[in-house]
């Protein structure tokens, strides 16, 4: 295992890169989905599952995990990695998109966030100091800076505001940091959907220094479309010798879109919520498995697919146990599309790794396009 965190770019065919994240708790390929592990648990599943799905790393949420069971009491029993049972990197994001989503319980200032709990009320501060310290008591191989997102659409001279107050907490984040080997601060661009602010935003961050940058601010409410539009250019803003990380994505073919355009890392709770709601991701689309035309079928979700529920479960069983409210529902179809989002991962690296990608990409979208198996 690598000593120190570093990236290695093994391969590009066009804009899509496939590549090594090298940390001292092993190594991340890319183009790397991670599964988003709020409270530190992957929804419905053990991190043992999590992992023979073929995930390499996972997402940690610090704005739930200050408040529950706090930053301070995981570091006394031993950090996040021992607490959750999960040896493998974790990447910890920094609390701004809550910051973004619960707008009506804060306060913002240059210095920070002030913001009343969900959870009971009370009042907490993050600052990106605070958030530096946070993660650092969680122990995260993968830390973010704290920034401020508005939720698209927005006018401009709101999101300019927004973009230099975040560059401003991403240099007090870079020097709250500190030096911790084997560990690594990324940058977040912001900038919403304007191309000169995205490149002032990186460039700013580039001043800065760090070793990986995101692009942020993006799955937002402005669309697939004009999330591409923006993703045509804003990777290409960011230094190539450094994992560039869209936060938030997301669904199957918003995911190879971004990869198409040289992003190397995704999150998303989609995978997770999805399964826990019935809804299964497969190669032909979408299957809501809730629907009565599942109920008497003896086929497995996808024939193609080697996941436990597709292996050794029926959709009529899936059905059974989604109406009958039965916890395996949701472990079953979260361990399918978990390791459907993998198998796409190792798709794309693959195809990267051949120069067969828009052969890959191809394929990819035409068998989505043929939709579910018919009904029996």
């Amino acid at each position: 295992m690598a000593e120190l965190f570093n990236f290695e770019l093994k391969a590009t065919d066009g804009k899509a890169r496939a590549g090594v994240i090298n940390t001292p708790r092993g190594e991340i390929r890319t183009p790397a989905f991670m599964p988003v592990g709020t409270a530190a648990t992957v929804k419905a599943m053990m991190p043992e599952s999590v992992r023979a799905t073929g995930a390499d790393i996972l997402l940690g949420n610090t704005y739930h995990l200050m408040l529950r069971p706090t930053a301070e009491r995981i570091d006394r029993l031993g950090g996040l990695h021992k607490f959750m049972n999960w040896e493998r990197p974790i990447l910890t994001d920094s609390g701004g998109f809550q910051v973004m989503s619960l707008a009506g319980l804060r306060k913002l200032t240059e210095k920070g966030v002030t913001f009343k709990s969900h959870v009971d009320g009370s009042k907490h501060e993050l600052t990106p100091e605070r958030s530096m310290e946070i993660q650092g008591l969680l122990g995260s191989d993968i830390v973010m800076c704290f920034d401020e997102c508005p939720a698209l659409p927005a006018d401009r001279d709101r999101i300019a505001e927004s973009m230099r107050l975040s560059m401003r907490w991403a240099e007090r984040s870079r020097e709250a940091f500190g030096d911790r080997p084997g560990h690594a601060l990324f940058g977040i661009m912001q900038g919403g959907l304007e191309q000169d602010l995205r490149e002032e935003s990186a460039e700013a961050l580039k001043q800065i220094g760090f070793e990986g940058y995101a692009v942020g601010g993006l799955a937002v409410g402005e669309g697939q479309a004009a999330m591409f539009d923006c993703l045509d250019y804003a990777p290409g803003f960011l230094p190539e010798d450094k994992p560039r990380y869209l936060m938030g994505v997301g669904k199957p073919d918003d995911i190879v879109g971004a990869v198409a355009r040289g992003i190397d890392m995704m999150d998303c709770v989609l995978p997770s919520r999805s399964g826990r709601t019935g809804q299964a991701f497969t190669r032909y689309g979408v299957v809501n498995i809730k629907n009565a035309r599942h109920q008497d079928d003896p086929r497995p979700l996808d024939e193609h697919c080697s996941c436990p529920a597709c292996s050794n479960y029926s959709r009529a069983y899936l059905h059974h146990v989604f109406r009958s409210n039965e916890m395996i529902s949701g472990m079953l179809l979260t361990w399918h599309n978990l390791h459907y989002f993998q198998e796409i991962m190792q798709g794309m690296r693959d195809a990267i790794a051949a120069g067969t990608f828009d052969a890959w990409q191809k394929d990819f979208h035409d068998t989505r396009a043929q939709g579910d198996i018919e009904r029996l």
